[in-house]
């Protein structure tokens, strides 16, 4: 029987030992939130110096003005943005070193990718790792996703652990001390298969950001720009990938995917796009709840309000610009998947996307994905019980309102009433 969880803290954390001492500790440090800071530490951690083209100056240091402008932003907030973007840096280096030394990796081919696009929290990591279980498939576990090039200084000894590998472990396993209840909505465990939109970080771009910080600044920057260079910065990380350990096809996912269509099959014209579908009400206030739990070691008030107000217009557009740019899509390499008819038969949602991407489900594929399905049921880890008006004072019907056309076009069931 799954364990149900209720958070009845949001809005007033009650903090744990180790959270307060993690406060305390923040409080102390001095963080220089600039970039000359950022990249000095990114040339001292990776003994390189050349980022390549600078444009990505000017998106870092909104990403830094955000949260220098943030009162509420707690210390340990702070180093949390300055501990990323020093890494996504050192990336950056890494990249732009590797592609200098080994030009060739320019002409590797990405062909056929099963791309999964859908709201956050509608399926779409169950349903990339199910697939991703079929080792024909080329996915990008998080931990190659954090550091995508391996440091030149270290070695794998041979049936060794990958430095890697074990950096992205400590950090989960420091995640889940600091927030206990995060692998019950979020398994961040370093094999997951993780989202490629990691590997536009170190290019400072993406709506990654606004998963960790309120920035509504940088939201309106990314929206007004044009995403296509930085969705062929990461379809060049993924050569790098694919040079790196080649397989037939990529299986990817990301939300962000669904209100920049035009750069995604700009991109990836051959890809065979997996779309699910959820009630926007059900991942509003799924989202909102796990922000406003993490939020308690960020932002000195948690501000539940802020976040289901903030999600519930972030979901709007990303669903307004999917349906304005649908015909985008390739009607005959597109599957629609509805939550609860993936919930219901997984395996027949997964028969219907391989027959769309004209791959044969062998006996030892689907052997493959079968096991994963059995070593990864739903609610593993306990079940969080949200409650849309309990914890945020608001009424599901109205939450829904600007959705009708949406649920109504592509059939979506209504989970929360």
């Amino acid at each position: 029987m799954t364990n149900k969880i209720r958070i009845d803290d949001l809005a007033e954390p009650r903090l744990t030992p180790a959270q307060e001492a993690a406060l305390a500790y923040g409080e102390a440090q001095l963080v220089d939130l600039s970039v000359d800071a950022v990249l000095a530490a990114a040339v001292q951690a990776s003994g390189l110096d050349d980022f390549g083209p600078d444009d990505f100056r000017e998106r870092l240091a909104l990403w830094l003005s955000e949260m220098n402008e943030d009162d509420e932003r707690t210390g340990l907030g702070r180093m949390s943005m300055f501990g990323d973007c020093v890494r996504h840096a050192v990336n950056r280096l890494r990249i732009h070193d590797l592609l200098k030394r080994h030009p060739e990796i320019h002409d590797v081919p990405i062909e056929r990718p099963v791309v999964v696009v859908g709201l956050p929290r509608s399926g779409t990591t169950h349903l990339v790792n199910l697939i991703a279980a079929d080792k024909r498939f080329r996915s990008m576990p998080l931990w190659e996703s954090r550091e995508p090039v391996p440091d030149q200084r270290e070695t794998v000894p041979p049936g060794g652990v990958d430095p890697r590998w074990d950096r992205c472990n400590k950090a989960w396993e420091a995640a889940r001390s600091a927030l206990p209840l995060l692998a019950s909505m979020h398994p961040m465990d370093p094999d997951h298969v993780h989202e490629e939109l990691a590997l536009e970080l170190p290019d400072f771009s993406s709506y990654h950001i606004e998963w960790a910080a309120r920035c509504p600044g940088w939201r309106d920057y990314y929206l007004s720009h044009d995403q296509t260079p930085h969705y062929a910065y990461l379809r060049t990380v993924l050569q790098i990938l694919q040079w790196r350990r080649p397989r037939e096809r990529w299986v990817l996912k990301s939300p962000q995917h669904l209100e920049q269509l035009g750069p995604l099959m700009t991109t990836f014209p051959d890809a065979t796009v997996v779309v699910t579908h959820r009630d926007p009400v059900s991942v509003i206030q799924s989202t909102a709840t796990m922000m406003t739990y993490s939020a308690r070691l960020h932002y000195g008030h948690t501000r539940p309000d802020w976040y289901v107000e903030y999600w519930a217009d972030r979901i709007r557009r990303l669903l307004d610009s999917a349906v304005r740019d649908r015909d985008l899509l390739p009607v005959d390499r597109t599957v629609d998947v509805r939550f609860h008819e993936f919930m219901a038969d997984e395996m027949g949602t997964v028969e219907r996307i391989y027959d769309a991407a004209g791959l044969e489900l062998t006996p030892e594929a689907r052997a493959q994905v079968v096991a994963y399905r059995d070593d990864h049921p739903r609610g593993r880890d306990g079940q969080i019980v949200y409650d849309l008006r309990a914890d945020f004072a608001v009424d599901p019907q109205e939450v829904r309102a600007p959705f009708r056309s949406y649920i109504e076009r592509f059939g979506v069931r209504e989970e929360v009433r």
